[in-house]
C-alpha cells in the first residue's frame, strides 16, 4: 500500500492513484466523487460538553520512547530521559483510545479516537504557576479496520510554550502500546500580564499523518486561568479580577464543570451512504465534509439563560473556514483570538474562523423572550481547500440556541482586558532580522519557499531574547492558516495596510493568500522558563494548518541560538 509519502517521493502527486488498493473507508481515487452524506434531522441531540481532566497521584516520570517509526520510516528526533519538575506540578494520565462514538442518532454508531477515548478530549484546566506533567498512554489500536489514521501519535499544545521535547515535534512520536511524558510550565508572568494564555487546545502532530488523526477525533481544549481571568470567574470578588461569564461548578457526583462558560469546536465531516465516517487521504487540497458539527455532534441544541454566556469557539477542522452569524442580527462582542484575551473588546456583527484559529466571544441573552430560538449560522461557502467562495444567505444554521429560563448574572465584559505592556512599540527596537517565507503549490504538493519540510534543514536561527519580522506570503491565489509554535506574535500590517480589528491582538495563527493578502507579523523569541530554570534553545516548526498541506511536508523549522 503506497502512502502520500511515498507518492511525494517519488514524484508521482498527481498521477499515480492507479497505484493504489482500496482502503476501507478511504476514498482512493482523485477523481471519484464522494455521495452526499445521509440526511440527518438538525437540532435534535443536546449540545455535550467535554469533563475537565481530573489530576491523579504523582508518579514517576520515564524516558521517551525511542523506537516508534513513523511513517516515512524516521525515528524521534528529540529523546529525552525522565523529567525533573518542580514540587508543585499536578499530574495527569490521558488514554488514546478507540471508542463508539454517535454523531447523531439517525447515523450508525462510529468508532472515533479519542484522548480518554472522548471526542472531543477531556478539557484541561490550568491555574498559572502550577506546571503540568501530562502522560499519554497509546492504546490505540493497529491494523484498524476504518482504515481512517494511523496508531502513531504525538501531542502538541497548540499556542503553548514548552520546551521543545514537549512541543509535539512531528518526529518525537510513540506508538500503540507506548507512552510519553509532557511537561507543560503553565508559567506565571506577574510582571507581563498579556502574555497570560487564555484558550489552547491539544492535538496529534505524528508527521505525515496529522489529517487523518485528528479527523478521527484526536483533539482538546487546554485552558489556563491567572489571577486576573480567573477560575473562580463572575463571582470573584478580588479587584484584579474581569470576572467575564464563567464560574466554577460542583455537582452532588464531585464533578465539576464550568457554567456560562463554553468552549465549542467546530468542524465538517463526511459520511458515506451507510453512515459512516469516510476520509479521502490523497485529497491534497485539504478535505472537506458536508455535514456540519459542534463539539463532536452534528447541529445540536444548546439551552441558555437569559443572560452573557462566555463562548471559546475554535475551528477544529483539516480545511474548512466558517464565518459565524446570528440568525437575530445580535452582534458578538469578541474578547479574545487564538491563545490570549485583547486588549479592549470588539464588537462585530460576525466573525471569520480558519482551522487552528480561537475566537472567545460573549454573547448577550438578556433581551429575548422565554421559549425564544436563535442559531449560530455559518454563511461562509467553501467547495475545495483553495480558499472560499464568499458569503451567502441563508447559510448553514449549525449550532440551535434555546432561551428557556433566567438566571442571575454577575458577570461583566470591562472595557479593557489585557493591556498590551509590550507590543510592538517596545518590541521593534530588538528585530535584529527580517525574513520572508512564500507558501506555494509545487507540482501537485505544498512548499515553504520552494521546499518540502526536511527535519535535518533548518530555515531560521532566531536568537533568544530577540524578535523578528516575517513577510508571510502565498502568491498562488491559495488561502494558508499559518500557525507558528513557541511564541505569538502581533500582525504589523495585511496588504500594507493596519490589520482589522480581530487581528490586533496577539495572534499564534494567521491566514494569508487568496482574497485575505499578505501579512507581515513581529515575532519575539523568549530566553528562558522560570517554572524550571532553562534557557529556550532547540527545534520547533511553523506550518500551514490546512492539515492536508501540512501533512504534504509545508512545514519548516527554526532553532533557537544563544
Amino acid at each position: 500500500m503506497f502512502t502520500r509519502r511515498d507518492l511525494l517521493k517519488v514524484g508521482l502527486v498527481s498521477g499515480a492513484y492507479s497505484l493504489l488498493g482500496p482502503t476501507s473507508r478511504r476514498r482512493v481515487f482523485a477523481d471519484e466523487l464522494l455521495p452526499a452524506s445521509p440526511k440527518t434531522t438538525p437540532f435534535v441531540v443536546e449540545l455535550p460538553i467535554a469533563s475537565i481532566k481530573q489530576s491523579v497521584a504523582a508518579f514517576a516520570t520515564q524516558a521517551d520512547p525511542a523506537n516508534c517509526v513513523n511513517v516515512d520510516g524516521t525515528t524521534a528526533f528529540h529523546v529525552h530521559g525522565p523529567r525533573v519538575v518542580p514540587t508543585n506540578t499536578q499530574f495527569f494520565l490521558v488514554h488514546e483510545q478507540a471508542r463508539p462514538h454517535s454523531f447523531h442518532p439517525q447515523l450508525p454508531s462510529n468508532v472515533t479516537w479519542g484522548y480518554d477515548g472522548m471526542v472531543p478530549g477531556p478539557t484541561f484546566l490550568a491555574q498559572s504557576g502550577t506546571p503540568f506533567l501530562v502522560r499519554f498512554v497509546n492504546d490505540l489500536p493497529q491494523n484498524d479496520p476504518v482504515g481512517i489514521g494511523e496508531p502513531i501519535t504525538v501531542i502538541h499544545r497548540h499556542g503553548g510554550f514548552q520546551f521543545e521535547e514537549d512541543d509535539g515535534y512531528p518526529l518525537d512520536t510513540f506508538c500503540s502500546g507506548q507512552s510519553r511524558d509532557f511537561f507543560y510550565p503553565n508559567e506565571a508572568d506577574d510582571l507581563q500580564e498579556q502574555n497570560e494564555h487564555s484558550t489552547l487546545w491539544y492535538h496529534d502532530h505524528a508527521i505525515d499523518i496529522t489529517g487523518p488523526n485528528v479527523y478521527r477525533g484526536l483533539a482538546g481544549f487546554f485552558l489556563n486561568f491567572d489571577q486576573v481571568d480567573t477560575l473562580a470567574g463572575e463571582v470573584d470578588t478580588s479587584p484584579r479580577a474581569l470576572r467575564l461569564p464563567g464560574r466554577m461548578v460542583r455537582l452532588a457526583s464531585g464533578e465539576t464543570f464550568r457554567e456560562f462558560d463554553v468552549p465549542l469546536v467546530v468542524q465538517d465531516k463526511q459520511f458515506d451512504q451507510n453512515g459512516f465516517l469516510v476520509f479521502d487521504t490523497f485529497d491534497h487540497n485539504g478535505f472537506l465534509g458536508d455535514k456540519f458539527l459542534v463539539n463532536g455532534v452534528i447541529q445540536p441544541f444548546f439551552r441558555v439563560a437569559r443572560r452573557k454566556y462566555r463562548f471559546r469557539f475554535l475551528n477544529g477542522s483539516n480545511a474548512r473556514q466558517f464565518e459565524f452569524f446570528l440568525s437575530n442580527g445580535q452582534p458578538f462582542v469578541a474578547i479574545g483570538t487564538d491563545s490570549h484575551l485583547l486588549e479592549h473588546p470588539v464588537t462585530v456583527k460576525s466573525f471569520r474562523i480558519a482551522p487552528a484559529e480561537r475566537v472567545e466571544v460573549v454573547i448577550d441573552f438578556k433581551n429575548t423572550t422565554l421559549g425564544q430560538e436563535i442559531f449560530l449560522v455559518n454563511r461562509l461557502e467553501q467547495t475545495d481547500g483553495r480558499k472560499p467562495s464568499g458569503l451567502v444567505s441563508p447559510g448553514t444554521p449549525m449550532l440551535k440556541f434555546i432561551v428557556d429560563r433566567d438566571a442571575a448574572d454577575p458577570s461583566r465584559v470591562p472595557d479593557t482586558l489585557r493591556p498590551v505592556t509590550e507590543g510592538p512599540a517596545q518590541l521593534l527596537p530588538r528585530v535584529t532580522v527580517k525574513r520572508t517565507f512564500e507558501f506555494t503549490r509545487d507540482d501537485g504538493a505544498w512548499t515553504i519557499n520552494g521546499l518540502f519540510f526536511d527535519e535535518n534543514r533548518i530555515n531560521a536561527k532566531p536568537k533568544r531574547n530577540t524578535a523578528e519580522i516575517w513577510s508571510i506570503e502565498s502568491p498562488g491565489g491559495w488561502e494558508h492558516p499559518v500557525h507558528i509554535h513557541l511564541t505569538e506574535f502581533f500582525v504589523l500590517s495585511r496588504n500594507g495596510s493596519t490589520p482589522p480589528p480581530l487581528e490586533r491582538g496577539r495572534k499564534d495563527t494567521i491566514v494569508v493568500g487568496g482574497d485575505r493578502g499578505n501579512v507581515k507579523i513581529l515575532l519575539p523569541f523568549p530566553s528562558e522558563f522560570h517554572t524550571v530554570p532553562r534557557p529556550v534553545s532547540g527545534r520547533f516548526v511553523f506550518h500551514c494548518h490546512n492539515i492536508e498541506h501540512e501533512d504534504m511536508r509545508m512545514m519548516a523549522q527554526f532553532d533557537i541560538q544563544p
